[in-house]
């Protein structure tokens, strides 16, 4: 099976804008739909729902450009390249769903002062099953594609669609309990339940992005993966001041390792240049710089974050 691993930036580029497609085809379907069946049922969930709709089609414009953009290769004026631009996208969807799930809540408590009741309800249940299987299908590409590429931007609008599949199911309970059953203020209060749900898909959403626009250090599973194949290399010694990060589509590692004193400088790239070529093996989507110390070195003797012995630790860790 195809792995994040040894998917190319090219087929990286190519899953992720057929992702964002995917996600504008279903937005505009399902806004369509909803609209009507608002209009049909003057329900406060299904308007929720409509909210939450069209505000996933301009997320997913906006994660059909963040791809597109990230995917550009770096240029004079962004030598690591475009790949934050799928965090700040997520970033942007996460404003969108907490604006949305205001506007339902908003929404939601005036129906319920009110007392307004909904109108009908084939049309919602209808438009309602149609969105749960066109959103199920659109997850199960999103769920592959994030598989491969782990594109920030793209798990964001996943969260969106999760919440949409959540969504519809709710509004079919709301719509019965309130026409059927004869349960006042049932809609309002699903409506509201709704515009909760949402604020935590925001939270949860943000997570990732920050992580990215704060440069976070590989997880560790990752990074002692790294460290593992780096010690294969019995030339090196002392790996430490290691540094991880990923930006969209590419890993930025850099670390320091002793090496001989008197060793010259063409041993020492020969031996660099070997243990580059294994490590991208393995990492293909990787800048890597690595810095040579004379051995016996420190760099900065009061700073034990840069000084760790990452091939000690992997020792002591066994």
């Amino acid at each position: 099976m195809t792995t994040e691993q040894n998917v190319s930036q090219e087929q990286r580029a190519n899953l992720t804008r057929s992702a964002a497609y995917a996600s504008i085809s279903v937005a505009v379907l399902l806004v369509g739909l909803k609209l009507w069946a608002t209009w049909q049922s003057d329900s406060a969930a299904m308007l929720g729902s409509l909210a939450d709709s069209s505000l996933d089609l301009v997320a997913s414009l906006a994660t059909l450009f963040a791809v597109w953009f990230a995917a550009q290769p770096a240029d004079e004026d962004h030598r690591f390249g475009h790949g934050k631009a799928e965090a700040l996208s997520a970033m942007f969807q996460v404003v969108l769903i907490a604006l949305s799930a205001f506007g339902i809540a908003f929404s939601s408590v005036r129906r319920l002062i009110a007392g307004d009741r909904v109108a009908a309800i084939e049309e919602g249940v209808a438009v309602s099953v149609i969105a749960i299987v066109a959103t199920l299908g659109l997850l199960a590409w999103q769920r592959y594609v994030i598989a491969r590429t782990r594109s920030v931007a793209i798990g964001a609008d996943h969260v969106h669609y999760q919440s949409d599949l959540l969504l519809n199911l709710v509004v079919i309970v709301a719509l019965v309990l309130d026409s059927v059953a004869g349960i006042s203020g049932a809609d309002p209060i699903f409506g509201l339940g709704i515009a909760l749900w949402l604020a935590w898909g925001a939270w949860r959403a943000s997570s990732d992005a920050i992580d990215h626009l704060m440069d976070r250090e590989w997880p560790e599973e990752k990074r002692m993966k790294f460290v593992e194949l780096a010690a294969k290399h019995r030339e090196l010694r002392n790996l430490h001041d290691l540094r991880t990060r990923t930006s969209g589509n590419l890993d930025f590692v850099q670390f320091h390792v002793d090496m001989p004193a008197g060793m010259s400088v063409g041993e020492a790239h020969d031996i660099i240049d070997r243990v580059e070529e294994d490590l991208y093996s393995h990492f293909p989507n990787m800048e890597l710089l690595i810095h040579i110390d004379p051995a016996g070195h420190i760099d900065e003797p009061d700073n034990p974050m840069v000084e760790e012995d990452e091939f000690a630790k992997l020792k002591d860790s066994k």
